[in-house]
């Protein structure tokens, strides 16, 4: 009788090895990327720079097989790859590195008289977390010049270290959450994982994939697009495809339709594939609840709502839909979390929750967690915050993370930003920051780099490298270990990428300085009451989403997701509505007149569509990163 263990694909530490090696590569076209504003791939689900790694190494991989097949990667090292450099993209990309980079080197520099920052929250910042070295940060800001000098190193040193840890125990807490729930959202429920469809029809059977007519057609279709659209950005009297932003809102400009606000209606071809693999409930409710929280601004206009300064609160609404979603997920895993604690506090022995076959022993995932998370505490208190409210925090902080994972892992949404939504927004948009001392707002400010948006949210990819790793066989022990080094290794070059590229070219998104410090200046100098209407709107939120979820539990005919209600929300959902629209309707039509086989045989075509799209606006991307002018950017 054979075991799973038998049937595991070998996988060799040169893969690792290749990892490491194409991580440092990847966050320099990353930071590169943001420097000139040519590309920011962590704002999607599916990050295309990894998408173009991938393709590339698979199509060097074909030829190593034919002719140095002892050379070639098998599925599984090819996948492992592909989510060690995920998870490094998540780590050094717009939501987290880019952010945090601005904050270490421009807290200092940015303020002013005017500002009173220095006056205001400066004594309350530990000089290890920041460089105050005007003459070190005036390369940093302005450019021509170098991070391998001996000032600027020795000046950097402590806060690199020192943020590299912090980001890898936080990456190293939600690896061990991830472990817990492994067996039971991939093995028990057999969720559907959309966001991995692409990686896994390009390595599981490359030969057979990339022989797919239908594939190429989609390719050529949406590829050819971005092929010309980037020559008509070089030269204007090439014609061009679209690249507008058509917006709705000049067409409403009388009350109480003008409430709407930005409203565009673009058609991006990789999100129309992308939605394509989406579930129909989910694609359904993501456009609906988009028109939804329109209307609902035109309802409160319609009250004389609109003086209300945070009326109708839909950052405090998806908070609360976002903690629903998290406690209707660990809920559908109750059994299997009890089933958990028995086997690890009182050594019962039950087959669906045997951890021989886990990356690490639940005990061992249960005690990293809480190691880390007490850390994480310990960090946040030596930096300056109250027990309780780092506290409070983190336990938010990973609610939220738990939420989107399982989002992701069974709907595949195309983007969940959660701007103005996290974890300390909530803390301080419900109690006010007068209930928070000045020590605790400001790690709030610092935290807002992991806090602010989560469209690069690292613990879906590794929830997902998981899936990965169970549909090509691979080892779970090193996959586990290879994605704690992407998580270090993509830590520590993430600074080195940005270092070298801004004391190259000067700092790019400043502005979320000012964004987040400039809010820490109006905490403290204008501080805030207990806001009633923001408790009640996440409250809302929170109830909502159980009315949603028990509806669609009980009427099978039930449209809606309670998903949607928390994904619509989301800033980046204007830009993607329109193209979930436009693919709802044409899977719709696709099942209604063809059935399953039909949709089967639009896989690849859909497929195709990104991965055109990715590679061909991939080169241009890069193109603009590397040799360091502007250039067509396919993304928005």
């Amino acid at each position: 009788m054979t075991t799973k263990s038998d049937n595991v694909r070998k996988t060799r530490i040169i893969a690792i090895l290749i990892g490491i090696l194409l991580i440092p590569i990847n966050n320099l076209w990353l930071m590169r990327g943001a420097t000139w504003g040519s590309s920011y791939p962590t704002t999607f689900s599916l990050f295309f720079n990894v998408i173009f790694v991938l393709f590339f190494i698979t199509l060097f991989n074909l030829f190593l097989q034919h002719s140095l097949p002892s050379f070639a990667l098998n599925t599984s090292e090819l996948l492992l790859i592909y989510t060690m450099l995920s998870v490094a993209s998540g780590i050094s990309g717009l939501d987290m590195m880019q952010v945090l980079i601005t904050f270490v080197g421009g807290v200092k520099w940015m303020a002013t008289t005017e500002n009173e920052w220095q006056n205001l929250f400066f004594h309350y910042i530990p000089d290890w977390l920041v460089v105050s070295d005007v003459v070190v940060l005036s390369g940093f800001h302005e450019g021509d010049s170098s991070i391998y000098l001996k000032s600027h190193i020795v000046r950097w040193l402590t806060p690199v270290l020192v943020w590299s840890g912090f980001i890898s125990l936080l990456a190293f807490v939600m690896l061990c959450l991830t472990v817990i729930v492994r067996k039971q959202w991939i093995e028990n429920e057999k969720l559907s994982y959309p966001i991995i469809q692409l990686p896994l029809h390009l390595t599981l059977k490359p030969e057979l994939f990339l022989r797919n007519k239908v594939m190429w057609i989609g390719f050529i279709l949406a590829g050819g697009v971005d092929f010309i659209n980037g020559l008509h950005f070089l030269y204007p009297a090439v014609p061009g495809f679209g690249g507008q932003l058509y917006d709705l809102q000049p067409f409403f400009t009388t009350p109480p339709w003008n409430a709407i606000g930005w409203t565009p209606i673009p058609i991006f071809p990789y999100a129309v594939g992308l939605a394509f693999f989406m579930p129909l409930d989910l694609s359904f409710s993501c456009w609906f609840f988009y028109l939804f929280w329109k209307a609902e601004r035109v309802f409160g206009s319609v009250l004389g709502l609109r003086n209300f300064p945070n009326f109708p609160y839909i950052e405090a609404q998806t908070s609360g839909a976002y903690i629903g979603l998290c406690v209707l997920a660990i809920w559908g895993t109750r059994h299997h979390i009890r089933q958990m604690f028995s086997t690890v506090f009182f050594r019962k022995k039950i087959h669906n929750t045997d951890s021989a076959q886990e990356p690490i022993s639940y005990a061992n995932a249960l005690f990293g967690a809480l190691i880390g998370f007490t850390l994480l505490i310990a960090f946040s208190v030596r930096a300056g915050m109250t027990f309780w409210a780092s506290m409070i925090f983190f336990i938010i902080y990973f609610v939220l993370s738990i939420g989107i994972t399982r989002m992701r892992a069974e709907l595949g949404s195309p983007v969940h930003d959660l701007h103005r939504a996290g974890a300390h927004y909530m803390m301080v948009d419900t109690l006010g920051s007068r209930a928070f001392t000045a020590g605790d707002l400001t790690i709030f400010s610092f935290y807002q780099f992991f806090n602010r948006a989560y469209r690069g949210h690292i613990m879906p990819h590794q929830l997902e490298g998981f899936k990965l790793a169970e549909r090509s066989r691979m080892h779970l022990k090193i996959f586990f270990w290879a994605i704690v080094i992407a998580a270090v290794v993509s830590s520590v070059t993430s600074f080195w990428a940005a270092l070298d590229s801004f004391y190259r070219f000067g700092v790019s998104n400043v502005g979320k300085v000012p964004e987040s410090f400039g809010q820490l200046q109006r905490w403290l100098s204008l501080p805030s009451s207990v806001d009633y209407g923001a408790g009640l709107a996440m409250g809302t939120g929170f109830s909502f989403t159980f009315l949603l979820a028990v509806l669609r539990m009980n009427l099978f005919w039930w449209p809606l997701h309670p998903a949607g209600y928390a994904v619509a929300s989301n800033w980046s959902m204007n830009l993607f509505w329109f193209s979930i629209l436009i693919s709802w309707v044409i899977k719709y039509t696709i099942l209604r007149s063809g059935g399953l086989k039909l949709h089967r045989q639009g896989i690849p075509f859909f497929t195709g569509i990104i991965l055109g799209e990715f590679i061909i606006g991939g080169f241009w991307m890069m193109r603009g990163a590397f040799l360091g002018v502007p250039t067509y950017k396919f993304l928005f």
